[in-house]
């Protein structure tokens, strides 16, 4: 009979990744709203975070189609939630480096959802 622990593996979360036609022009947005370095960058991929944390990922996909919310015909795949201390100046700021105001709000005064250059949807909130 063998005795030898088997030893599990280890797991740890390191990053999101994001289709989008141009993963140079995603990251900027990213990493201008966050304040996060490129870490990685390739024509086809940029990584976005610093030593030791979990980053953010925009990979190109050629024929990328960005989602159509709240039209679900082109469904969101994942968003971000990102913690702002003033939603009101926290958007004009987004809008400002190419965030989109999308015509429909769940709940204006608690979050607002802003589609990124890419298209993808992401919420800001006083509450995250």
């Amino acid at each position: 009979m063998n005795t030898a622990k088997t030893s599990e593996p280890t797991f740890r979360y390191s990053a999101v990744t994001f289709d989008c036609p141009d993963p140079a022009a995603s990251a900027r947005f990213y990493s201008e709203i966050l304040g996060l370095p490129v870490v990685f960058s390739t024509d086809d991929f940029v990584l976005l975070g610093q030593e030791g944390a979990a980053g953010l990922g925009f990979n190109r996909l050629t024929d990328y189609r960005p989602p159509t919310w709240p039209d679900p015909s082109q469904e969101k795949q994942a968003h971000i939630e990102i913690g702002v201390d003033d939603l009101d100046a926290a958007q004009a700021r987004l809008l400002a480096l190419g965030a989109v105001e999308p015509g429909f709000q769940p709940e204006p005064d608690r979050w607002r959802v802003l589609l990124d250059p890419a298209g993808h949807p992401f919420c800001i909130s006083t509450l995250v």
